[in-house]
């Protein structure tokens, strides 16, 4: 289940950039909590303790437990984005979205499978994974990390549908339980190899054939050898007729 930690907070008065260099430069994060029952409000929490929550979190869903200054009683949030800078990759903002522990909520937990299908293993078939995380509805308390799928009975052509995932108790799925998530498909056939014999071929282009042109050049002036030494006809009149032979 999605591990709860306590965080510091402080209400914070200054707004805008100016504002977010010179707490960046005390070492202290912008942030903001909304819903709930309270109105959104603007905070600043300690950059230092921001990265630590972060280096143990163990999955995407954090709760916490804000203790605000000025407050009697802390406030449960879910961490709901974490800002980093393009640049420098160091963290410049932070919102926490209020829940109650007491009404449900709806987060998308990481999928992750676990083993190694049969028509992997054997057959030498892919494993697809269609869905990386899954919408589901809970309690705070029953939100988990991670949720863990057993792979290792597919073979190929199988699948897990959402249906077919065993969630934890209290956690219900919000996507159609028809819904693919991991199957195993036949390997891709492996095409032959060109060879470089091929390759010389294809790069010198088709052949062309000219021994037929070359003889049928060299025939033309053999067939009319006869009447080669003949002047021609001045502008091309027509021979004359052979005289019809009579009845």
């Amino acid at each position: 289940m999605a591990k709860q930690v306590k965080l510091k907070a402080e209400p914070r008065d200054a707004i805008g950039r100016i504002a977010a260099r010179k707490l960046k430069a005390r070492g202290i994060v912008p942030a903001v909590i909304y819903g709930g029952k309270h109105k959104s409000q603007a905070l600043q929490v300690s950059e230092r303790d921001i990265n630590a929550m972060l280096s143990h979190a163990s999955g995407e869903n954090i709760l916490v437990e804000l203790e605000i200054a000025g407050e009697k009683s802390s406030r449960t949030a879910l961490l709901q984005e974490v800002q980093h800078s393009p640049v420098r990759g160091d963290v410049v903002h932070v919102d926490f979205h209020a829940i109650s522990m007491d009404e449900k909520i709806e987060a998308n937990v990481p999928l992750e499978a676990l083993g190694v299908a049969t028509g992997v293993k054997n057959f030498g078939g892919l494993l697809e994974q269609n869905v990386r995380s899954l919408s589901i509805e809970c309690l705070p308390r029953d939100l988990p990390d991670k949720i863990t799928v057993d792979v290792s009975a597919l073979n190929i052509g199988d699948a897990i549908h959402v249906r077919d995932i065993k969630l934890p108790n209290g956690v219900v799925p919000k996507v159609p339980p028809d819904l693919t998530v991991f199957s195993v498909v036949a390997p891709l056939a492996e095409e032959e190899p060109v060879t470089p014999e091929a390759e010389a071929a294809a790069a010198a282009g088709p052949e062309v054939i000219t021994a037929k042109k070359e003889e049928g050049e060299a025939a033309a002036p053999a067939a009319g050898a006869k009447g080669a030494g003949a002047p021609a006809a001045k502008g091309g009149a027509p021979a004359p007729k052979e005289k019809e032979q009579k009845k």
